[in-house]
């Protein structure tokens, strides 16, 4: 079961989780522009490259939103994490095997508000998920963040690094991961940041809609991090499942960091999003970008300065390796061509 289906990583879970159930031996490293899972390239014999592990039987894949509908007008199975008292009946009835928990609380300023929601949502309902799956011996796959660290460090952070959250947000998220620790339940935590896909509110269409708006954007430089498309989490979601299903102890269980290589500040993205969005013919024109700091853009809720996390252990445990930001970034650009010009031969 894949929870918050109608979001950017949900979105894209469904495709990938189809992908793997329909074929259980698919080649998941094509060419450049192919089909399948698109950025992840395989580790050479001997630096951690491992051969795929996956289930020889195909499985139901069971997409769930709050408000049991998709996008599409689908009907689907209804999973609201904010109803505690109804989450486990919901569980008893459709009984996952495994459950993949794409579903959160993401408003990051209006947390700082909605504290006690926020909570509910990404630490209370966790709580809940891990509970039930400990008892009905299934699994569960969770999203966390960047912003359980306080972004103070100066290199990429690890996964056994401390965390400190400095928001309502991030405190919500590392309560999620506590919880579904401590639950004892089978269970991958994937943490993630600057996630950004074709389709959902995210940094990259904002910026393509004001930029078609104004001559002039004003975008922070001084935090750093490594924009990651949400079909990149979840393919790479897609292909560990597809190996640590099979896994009968709890060798590879735990957290691990999902981003794209590389690094880049927002208005290094924002720039290269206009340059790649002009050069595949999606814009005429591409704004002015001009750098300013965090403290000329002051948000309710603070950000970590320093955002990258190092993938390492993911790497090593499921034999893959993440491209680089601007890869992926030319994955989206080209996806949001192709989907306008589609529409305009219509």
């Amino acid at each position: 079961m894949a929870t918050g289906a109608n979001g950017q990583v949900g979105h894209e879970l469904l495709r990938a989780l189809t992908d793997i159930s329909r074929d259980p031996d698919p080649h998941p490293y094509p060419s450049p522009g192919g089909r399948g899972v698109q950025c992840i390239s395989p580790l050479p014999p001997g630096e951690g490259g491992a051969k795929r592990r996956v289930r020889g039987r195909p499985c139901e894949i069971i997409p769930a939103a709050r408000n049991g509908t998709l996008e599409n007008g689908t009907a689907c199975e209804r999973i609201d994490l904010a109803d505690l008292d109804g989450l486990p009946r919901a569980l008893d009835r459709i009984a996952p095997d495994l459950i993949v928990n794409a579903a959160a609380y993401t408003a990051v300023d209006r947390a700082e508000d909605e504290t006690a929601l926020a909570l509910r949502i990404n630490g209370d309902a966790v709580d809940v998920l891990g509970a039930w799956a400990k008892q009905h011996d299934a699994r569960v796959v969770h999203y966390s963040t960047d912003y359980v660290f306080d972004g103070s460090a100066t290199q990429p952070y690890r996964e056994h690094d401390a965390t400190h959250p400095v928001s309502a947000y991030g405190r919500s998220k590392l309560a999620g991961e506590i919880a579904l620790r401590d639950s004892g339940a089978r269970h991958l935590i994937f943490r993630t940041a600057w996630v950004y896909a074709a389709r959902g509110h995210n940094f990259l269409r904002t910026m393509l809609r004001l930029g078609a708006e104004r001559d002039e954007l004003r975008v922070v430089d001084d935090q750093t991090g490594a924009p990651t498309p949400a079909r990149l989490i979840a393919e790479v979601t897609a292909l560990a499942i597809a190996q640590w299903t099979d896994d009968a102890a709890p060798l590879r269980d735990g957290v691990y960091h999902l981003v794209a290589a590389g690094q880049t500040s927002w208005c290094g993205f924002a720039r290269a999003i206009f340059e790649h969005a002009q050069r595949a013919g999606l814009i005429e024109r591409a704004p002015a970008v001009q750098a300013i700091r965090t403290s000329d853009y002051p948000t309710k809720a603070v950000r970590p300065a320093y955002s990258v996390l190092d993938t390492t252990k993911l790497r090593d445990a499921f034999g893959v390796a993440l491209p680089d930001w601007q890869v992926g970034l030319d994955g989206v650009i080209a996806e949001l061509a192709n989907t306008r010009f589609m529409n305009r031969e219509k």
